[in-house]
């Protein structure tokens, strides 16, 4: 008897064996996932598919017995005789090219989901450095003071505010107090004549009467602490995405460009809540536009970098105040940049950008080229290496091809330890 599962998984989330097997596999997974993503269009990767592990990471500790004698009957034996010893195979446990013979391959093939194939490819990755300078935007729900409520739990009893209130209450129904009763009771004792005594007892008799109908604490005294819940706020962030679209930017350069900043967001969006997305493509003059039109709207023209920069400042002062919010910024150009632009551009970007920003990452996008020739240093490159040299905390790479898009993304944005941290 066989027995095949054919059960598909849940729409919105794996079975529990899928979920005990990835955790178990975790590091193969990850190691499959980035290498299968070399080789893909960002948009392919994003809806996960098929990948392989080797079969040697798929063993589970398990008991066998060692040594003694064990009789087994193997069904369409024609080749052995009892006593004789079977040869283990050559070549792993995998399928080669004969049975037995030569190299094993990955042939434990499994199908990843859009979100498992995106949370093993992030997981070791995230912002860096993320400082939380003010809480403003709201993520979840906290519990706040709501003033006070007629009921409510034991423990939330305020007794300053009972006390007050029945000490109000006390004196708006004149209650009498106890030193007053007592100088009455002192006075009847002393009194000699029977008739004032007579009416010192029956204004005793009443203020005694009365202090009992007025209680020292009543329920409609008591009070307790109410609360409700509110908006909890986190920290915001702003990520500027800063784009040369001049036309020394070749559509293979353009391609490379967006496929980074479409895996900048994507990471954006799934590892903060709340971070907004600024985009801004420059050639000689800057402009603030949509996702769309950042990815894919045509434009020409020469190349000034300081009108992105100065845009991002602009969009800064009126927007972003960086009091209340985390700025990250990256640029990606092909490194052509006007001389005379040279000067203003690092005074803005030394001046205006990095005082501000909590990161500042460049990325300087090439053609495809076999060769092992090593081409000069771009203007814009050999400008951001010296103001580095200097002290000006920037992040720089270079990329060529698609397959390196994925390394140096990795490579900008993987989680650092703490005596790293403390280096930088």
């Amino acid at each position: 008897m066989f027995i095949v599962d054919r059960r598909l998984n849940p729409g919105s989330k794996s079975l529990e064996n899928r979920q005990r097997f990835l955790r178990r596999a975790k590091a193969l997974v990850q190691g499959a996932v980035k290498k299968t993503s070399e080789g893909r269009d960002i948009k392919d990767v994003l809806e996960g598919g098929e990948v392989s592990i080797p079969l040697d990471g798929m063993h589970e500790p398990r008991f066998r017995t060692e040594g003694g004698t064990r009789d087994r009957v193997l069904p369409g034996n024609k080749k052995f005789v009892e006593g004789d010893i079977i040869e283990r195979p050559k070549g792993g446990g995998g399928r080669g090219s004969q049975p037995g013979e030569g190299d094993s391959e990955d042939d434990f093939r499994f199908v990843l989901s859009r979100d498992e194939f995106v949370n093993l490819f992030l997981d070791d990755l995230e912002l860096p450095d993320l400082a939380k300078r003010k809480l403003a935007e709201v993520e979840s729900e906290g519990l706040q003071r709501a003033g006070y409520s007629t009921s409510g739990s034991p423990a939330n009893i305020s007794v300053k505010r009972t006390v007050q209130l029945a000490l109000a209450r006390r004196v708006a129904l004149r209650r009498p107090k106890p030193e007053q009763i007592a100088e009455l009771e002192a006075e009847c004792e002393a009194c000699t004549d029977e008739k004032r005594r007579a009416e010192l007892l029956a204004e005793l008799d009443s203020l005694r009467a009365k202090a009992k109908r007025i209680p020292f604490i009543d329920p409609i005294d008591i009070r307790f602490r109410r609360f409700e819940t509110v908006p909890k706020p986190v920290a915001q962030a702003v990520m500027f995405c800063l784009m040369d679209v001049s036309g020394s930017m070749t559509e293979h350069m353009k391609d490379l460009a967006k496929r980074f900043y479409m895996l900048l967001y994507v990471f954006l969006t799934r590892r903060y809540r709340h971070v907004e997305i600024v985009f801004v493509r420059h050639t000689d003059r800057a402009e603030e536009v949509d996702e769309e039109t950042f990815f894919h709207g045509p434009a020409s023209g020469g190349t000034m970098v300081s009108s992105a920069l100065q845009a991002m400042s602009d969009i800064v002062r009126s927007r972003f105040r960086p009091a209340d919010w985390n700025i990250y910024a990256a640029q990606a150009s092909d490194g052509d940049n006007s001389i005379a632009d040279s000067a203003l551009t690092g005074r803005l970007l030394t001046e205006n950008i990095l005082p501000i920003s909590q990161f500042f990452a460049y990325l300087e996008v090439g053609e495809a080229s076999g060769s092992t020739f090593e081409m000069p240093d771009s203007s814009l490159w050999t400008l951001y290496q010296r103001l580095r040299s200097e002290g000006a905390p920037l992040s720089m790479r270079k990329v060529n091809n698609r397959s390196e898009i994925f390394p140096v993304f990795h490579d900008l944005f993987q989680r650092r330890s703490a005596q790293e941290k403390a280096a930088s």
